[in-house]
């Protein structure tokens, strides 16, 4: 018996919409190394990603759908999957911040590092915020959040159905402020102790200006800075998982 195998248009323009939509959220997802792994293995990635949620694709008549229709609605599914992976990427960037913060008064900007990111050199405290923030993203849970998310997506908003609106755009825009205030609340203890480290030795150098101070400052700030971080290692997750709940508010509210 001769068996004959059928595929729909309005499967592959099914296809299509979910592969654009998960396509661009793994833009911004903060996977570790995804961004200096090869092309074809990130492709692979989200193709296996869109096989998986198969049973989740919606059913769309072919008949219906010209060419500039479906062009629209590839364009506003990807810029779907572009905003979630960017409310994503705002929780390592707050990391990041909180290094940028320090990394100059501490003295490790000095000190550079191959990224593994992007293969640049990058200050070392910047690396080490980048791969703490990149572990935090899978120890708290939030890579299934968001792929839980996605699979929810594809009935509550099936491909084909969602509009921007501006209250979206708002929404997304002052999410991007978490990423001072995670920062700040990472390193704000740091902050401060550099500051009296600084007064201390400006009121030492005033009080004998024979002593040579600027050789003594860099040591004293790099060893005290390294055991506070010791210290304060231990609130990164907690610090991570308060600022996650309001991204997950608003992958929330762009996908359910």
């Amino acid at each position: 018996m001769n068996h004959e195998l059928k595929l729909d248009i309005g499967t592959l323009y099914s296809f299509l919409l979910v592969l654009a939509r998960i396509s661009g959220a793994f833009i911004y997802v903060p996977l570790p190394g995804i961004k200096a792994g090869p092309e074809p293995s990130r492709a692979i990635l989200a193709l296996s990603m869109t096989f998986v949620l198969f049973s989740s694709w919606p059913s769309i008549d072919a008949s219906h759908v010209n060419i500039a229709l479906l062009t629209g609605w590839v364009l506003a599914e990807a810029g779907l999957g572009l905003g979630v992976g960017l409310a994503a990427s705002f929780l390592m960037e707050g990391f990041q911040m909180g290094a940028q913060i320090i990394s100059l008064q501490a003295g490790y900007s000095f000190a550079t590092t191959v990224d593994p990111a992007s293969g640049a050199d990058s200050p070392v405290l910047l690396t080490v915020a980048q791969m703490t923030a990149g572990l935090l993203f899978f120890a708290t849970g939030m890579d299934r959040q968001i792929l839980l998310a996605f699979g929810h997506s594809l009935t509550s908003h099936p491909p084909g159905q969602f509009a921007v609106s501006p209250e979206i755009a708002t929404m997304l825009i002052q999410t991007g402020g978490t990423i001072f205030v995670t920062g700040l609340r990472l390193v704000l203890p740091l902050a401060g102790l550099l500051l009296l480290v600084e007064i201390s030795l400006a009121m030492l150098s005033r009080l004998n200006s024979q002593l040579h101070l600027m050789a003594m400052a860099f040591p004293i700030k790099m060893l005290l800075s390294l055991a506070l971080l010791a210290w304060l290692v231990l609130i990164f997750p907690k610090v991570f998982s308060q600022s996650s709940g309001r991204i997950l508010h608003l992958v929330q509210a762009l996908l359910a």
